[in-house]
């Protein structure tokens, strides 16, 4: 439909799930688009499905140095920026008494840290107007089991999202949230948790696995005609609507 016609997209983590669908979303409704990831065989992956046209960066989301370079490969190829959605991550879900500091830190520097030193690098590039979404988690609002280190940083990123609003909002750059229910990626296979409770977690929302509205919520909340779903809660500052 070209709802987003030559804007100029980065999606982080954009090899696989989430990210790879909304890089596949973006490209339909006509936008430039960049995507990062860590793993080369999935990037190379990415770059044969989504196409030559599609800049593809190597890159490790928890590098602080590293955002500085996904930011001058932009500049160099895009000469600028419109999107960012910040998907990267990790879900890293342990008992309490599991954790370890090195663990503590990977998370947070993954789901936070790095999110939040590329939004500072990609400053000077982003458009006005522009826009961000952080990619979170409804384990931010539930009390899920094995989940306080990845709901908290989650968490961390709404509140990001909150506070950027307001001190970006001079520059033209809105910044919003999503919050995502179970979504059946590869991320899965990560959690460690038995099938059947594999099987609980996607059943606990009425249309888990599908992934269909999720789709539709990024393509729109960057199109600016975001509708009434159910299985996804959207942080659009000053307001929340799920």
């Amino acid at each position: 439909m070209g709802r987003l016609k030559d804007k100029r997209a980065l999606i982080t983590g954009g090899t696989t799930g989430i990210g790879l669908e909304t890089a596949r979303q973006f490209i339909n409704e006509g936008a430039r688009v960049a995507i990062t990831g860590r793993d080369p065989g999935n990037l190379k992956a990415a770059q044969k499905e989504l196409g030559e046209s599609v800049l593809v960066i190597p890159s490790d989301a928890s590098d602080v140095k590293a955002q500085k370079e996904v930011a001058e490969s932009l500049r160099q190829s895009f000469g600028g920026l419109d999107i960012l959605f910040a998907n990267a991550g990790i879900a890293d879900l342990r008992p309490l008494e599991q954790w370890d500091e090195a663990g503590f830190d990977r998370s947070v520097d993954l789901n936070l840290k790095g999110p939040y030193f590329l939004i500072q690098a990609l400053l000077p590039i982003f458009g006005n107007p522009a826009s961000i979404v952080l990619n979170t988690s409804v384990n931010a609002h539930i009390g899920m089991p094995s989940t306080t280190v990845y709901g908290a940083t989650k968490a961390a990123l709404i509140s990001l999202a909150r506070t950027l609003s307001g001190e970006l909002v001079s520059r033209g750059i809105r910044v919003n949230a999503v919050s995502p229910g179970p979504i059946e990626t590869p991320l899965y296979s990560k959690f460690g948790l038995p099938e059947a409770d594999l099987k609980s977690l996607a059943a606990s929302h009425p249309e888990a696995g599908s992934g269909g509205p999720l789709r539709k919520a990024y393509r729109d909340r960057e199109s600016g005609c975001l509708s009434s779903l159910r299985r996804i809660r959207v942080h659009d500052w000053g307001g929340d609507s799920d």
